[in-house]
């Protein structure tokens, strides 16, 4: 496995976000925090993260990157994907739901201005 560094090339991303109903917010969260530490170590994963919206804490973003298509479709298919969508899907009501996958067609590194 490669090392993950805020650097490593990123050809595929992918922008999501959930908008929960109050009561199965901790819900969503229990399903979805073990996973995200195994799906950031998988190969191919450039980052994963989950993200609170700040106007409204029932609206959780996803951004993932990853290397390639193949490391999107291996980790689509890993057990442990599947357990969490399983148990989201099953346990938790889900207002409103978006994702959009983008192909990257370059990357530089950023800085904040100053």
């Amino acid at each position: 496995m490669i090392p993950h560094t805020k650097h490593t090339p990123t050809s595929k991303v992918i922008s999501a976000y959930y908008t929960v109903h109050p009561e199965d917010r901790q819900t969503f969260n229990d399903a979805v925090i073990p996973h995200l530490s195994t799906t950031a170590q998988q190969d191919g994963c450039t980052y994963y993260v989950f993200a609170e919206d700040l106007t409204d804490p029932n609206t959780i973003h996803l951004t993932e990157g990853w290397r390639d298509q193949d490391a999107i479709d291996a980790h689509m298919t890993d057990e442990r994907f599947l357990e969490a969508a399983s148990a989201v899907l099953k346990n938790v009501r889900i207002i409103d739901y978006q994702a959009e996958y983008y192909d990257v067609a370059t990357q530089t590194a950023g800085a904040l201005p100053t």
